[in-house]
């Protein structure tokens, strides 16, 4: 079970460093922003890329272990 632990925390480090980077840099590389006069549109593809796969690193992870 320590095994377990050591994955937890680390999982939770790579999270926190992702979700420090987002709030300082406010947007990824490659997402998507149209800006009109009455209309903004933002896609965060880049972010929706990294996110699926920490998620699948995530999913496959716990997998192996449980």
């Amino acid at each position: 079970m320590p095994e377990i632990g050591k994955l937890l925390i680390g999982m939770g480090v790579v999270l926190l460093l992702f979700g420090l980077f987002v709030s300082v840099v406010g947007k990824l590389p490659g997402d998507i922003v149209v800006k009109k006069e009455h209309f903004t549109f933002y896609f965060p593809i880049t972010t929706s890329i990294l996110l699926s796969v920490l998620l699948s690193l995530i999913f496959y992870l716990f997998s192996r272990f449980f």
